[in-house]
């Protein structure tokens, strides 16, 4: 089934309200809601006294009209007694000092008491509506959040980890400035006040603080699948975009993965919205565990609490959450149902305006209903395939918090830039962890991969022999798990496999940039190591010079530039200023079948393009609806640009192409996100399910609207791995 819904707070409302809300959302074509996240109070109003009459009513209302119920577990906002009566359950900021109370989120996931109070109130709960035929699943909180400054949990985190002083001392490198610790108890947290950390004791909180939620989230879950064992369970993440928890690690006890999509929250006022920023959110969170996800909240109007954001434009709402479904969501769920008359969120609108009225905006949504109606079976369950991956390391993540090198040097940004260059070329991209099985892929890129295992170069050197196309960036394998720098050249264990020595490097200032130069090689570097499987790579590999621009010139780097030497790997670029002018800048080295890149700067729009595109053409990966070579039909949906990245057609400004597959049955969504009409060349077959039909080869898309084709898709080689 695919799920379609709003979340819902009907403690914020009078109880003979509840009723039309239920036919509203009904009318609406809705079949699910969450309920309680934030009504701890409501539910327990006195230590150990549960009062749950008043939500056996909502959940039966909504259940009268056949709208289903995820329950929010409610502890990412504690009641006013239990806080005054446990003072030291507040988070520790990064000053020192506690949170006070008067927010949500404030509390220390690593406090006894506080654990307790939340076991107590996940059991209830649990144990009231195990067998209620309309709950089918929870979410664990909300919005796991904010690093707890608190010392003796990350003392006591350490000692179950490494078991000694000595071990630790060893790890951090503590002779350095006289650190080395005698007794548990003299080792801080890396508190504001401190100055700059020890970059060992640095990485090692900042796992220690993901670790924590993890384990505050495992009592919950083993809490609700001992109860509830019919249920799913999930908790709403927030998206790529978020940074301070290692969501591989937090999903492996979910069931499904959902998060939280606000293209325009009140920190966006701006006229347009980046799709492929929200289109990478929503690839990372397939991406955790591999399988079609829930939107748990998706904006549903203007968001802020005192400043208000940008009220979405019309056909926005339904275009943002179409987008999610095509990159593998089967769960919608709006955020939220009325705007809230009272509290800090009075200004995060909902589909309702603060009088109750239905307006535009759900009127939008009424229409995205009744068409879900209509094709959500063809929908839920299908899968996304892509042969290209991108890495997401969250120790290079943290430790690049720690030490980020250059106040430019960002690595979400870089991350994003390089997606954003893949999936310009209209290709689908999977986010993987660095221990993911790479075989399926032909293709992946491993940004800025700081921190490197010996596990992780082993695994990128199997996926290179055996075929696959591999591009690393800057600043990658400079440091090993404990965050120490390695002992060897750069870029470290990666070194050999990509065939570079990191002479030196510039760190760049604001405003700097170096030109890039190509090399005649660039031209036959897809030709480099032989294709796929050892065969000839073909012709056409000049085009990609051509679509980048002259033959000289390749754009620019700045921020950083990793000065090489090749030791092996053919120059396809080469800096064109500064002291390093004619040095390395864009290498390629042959191992076994496959060919690993490695680029040293961090590139503009120019450079990473034209990177992007001559390392598809190396991989033999298609645009984003063409099927595999000889795979589908002639004249089949899938066949929609001509073979060959060399030869794709540019497809307009704003226009996403995004696909899932339901077996041999392909669903083609185009999308248009400019606020322009905009027309995409397509063939006349398939079957239009949602928006405009296909008209002598050409599908005409107004403003901010969509199509989606069904029709035959074939899976290639590399997607089934």
């Amino acid at each position: 089934m695919f799920y379609f819904g709003v979340d819902y707070y009907p403690e914020h409302w009078p109880e003979q309200r509840w009723r039309e809300d239920a036919r509203l959302m009904a009318a609406a074509g809705m079949n699910v809601a969450r309920l309680a996240e934030f009504a701890w109070s409501r539910m327990e109003p006195r230590e150990g006294e549960f009062e749950f009459e008043w939500l056996d009513s909502a959940i039966g209302i909504l259940a009268e009209q056949e709208i289903r119920v995820v329950l929010g577990t409610p502890t990412a906002s504690a009641p006013p007694w239990l806080m005054t009566e446990h003072q030291d359950s507040f988070l520790t900021r990064a000053d020192g000092r506690r949170v006070t109370y008067g927010h949500r989120r404030n509390y220390s996931p690593t406090n006894a008491a506080y654990r307790e109070h939340s076991r107590r109130i996940v059991t209830a709960m649990a144990e009231r509506y195990r067998d209620h035929p309309a709950v089918i699943g929870w979410q664990v909180d909300n919005e796991f959040g904010d690093r707890d400054y608190q010392a003796e949990a990350f003392r006591t985190w350490l000692g179950e980890r490494f078991g000694s002083l000595e071990a630790i001392n060893e790890r951090w490198g503590t002779a350095f400035w006289s650190h080395e610790y005698t007794a548990w108890e003299q080792i801080p947290v890396p508190l504001d006040t401190g100055g700059k950390p020890n970059p060992g004791l640095a990485l090692d909180f900042c796992r220690f603080c993901s670790d924590s939620y993890v384990d505050y989230q495992r009592e919950q879950v083993e809490i609700l699948r001992e109860i509830c064992p019919e249920h799913f369970i999930t908790h709403n993440l927030m998206g790529f975009k978020y940074d301070l928890i290692d969501y591989f690690e937090l999903v492996r006890d979910l069931d499904l993965v959902s998060w939280d999509n606000y293209p325009r929250g009140f920190w966006n006022i701006e006229s347009d919205v980046d799709h492929s920023r929200m289109a990478l959110g929503h690839d990372a969170m397939r991406g955790l565990k591999g399988k079609p996800f829930w939107v748990m909240e998706q904006q549903a109007g203007p968001g802020g609490w005192d400043i208000v954001g940008a009220t979405p434009r019309p056909g926005e709402l339904r275009l943002w959450a179409y987008q999610a479904i095509g990159h593998g969501a089967d769960g919608i769920v709006f955020f939220r149902w009325r705007t809230a008359r009272h509290g800090t969120e009075q200004y995060w609108h909902g589909l309702l305006e603060h009088d109750g009225r239905p307006g535009r905006r759900y009127r939008e949504i009424q229409r995205m209903g009744s068409e879900i109606k209509a094709i959500g079976e063809r929908i839920a369950g299908s899968e996304t395939r892509a042969e290209v991956a991108m890495v997401l390391c969250y120790d290079s993540r943290f430790a690049l918090q720690v030490q980020p090198n250059n106040p430019r040097f960002d690595y979400a940004a870089q991350f994003h830039d390089l997606y954003r260059a893949l999936t310009r070329e209209q290709v689908a991209v999977d986010i993987v962890s660095p221990k993911t099985d790479l075989a399926r892929y032909r293709l992946v890129i491993v940004p800025s991969l700081y921190v490197l295992s010996a596990e992780t170069a082993a695994n990128l050197e199997r996926f290179v022999t055996a075929g696959g196309v591999l591009l690393v960036t800057a600043r990658s394998g400079v440091k090993d798990e404990t965050n120490a720098v390695v002992e060897r050249p750069l870029p470290g264990l990666l070194a050999e496999l990509c065939g570079v020595t990191v002479e030196e490097y510039d760190s760049l200032p604001a405003g700097v940039s170096v030109p890039i130069e190509l090399t005649g090689a660039f031209v036959a570097g897809v030709n480099v190591s032989g294709a796929r499987n050892g065969a000839d790579a073909g012709s056409g590999a000049g085009s990609v010079v051509a679509a980048s621009g002259a033959a000289s010139s390749a754009g620019s780097g700045s921020v950083w530039c990793d000065i090489l030497a090749a030791d092996g790997a053919k120059v396809l670029a080469r800096y064109g200023g500064q002291y390093y002018s004619g040095k390395p800048a864009l290498t390629v080295n042959r191992v076994g079948r496959g060919a690993a890149f490695y680029l040293g700067t961090v590139g503009d729009r120019v450079l990473l393009e034209g990177v992007a595109k001559l390392l598809l053409e190396r991989a033999e990966v298609e645009p984003m609806g063409v099927a595999a070579a000889g795979a589908a039909a002639e004249g089949a949906t899938a066949a929609i640009v001509p073979s060959g990245v060399q030869n794709a057609q540019r497809f307009p400004e704003g226009i996403e192409i995004v696909r899932r597959f339901q077996g041999d049955t392909q669903l083609l969504f185009v999308l248009n996100h400019a606020g322009e009409e905009r027309e995409v060349n397509l063939p006349d077959s398939g079957r239009t399910l949602v928006g405009p039909e296909v008209r002598d080869g050409r599908l005409t898309l107004p403003p901010k609207e969509l199509a989606i084709i069904e029709g035959d898709g074939a899976r290639s080689e590399a997607a089934t791995g």
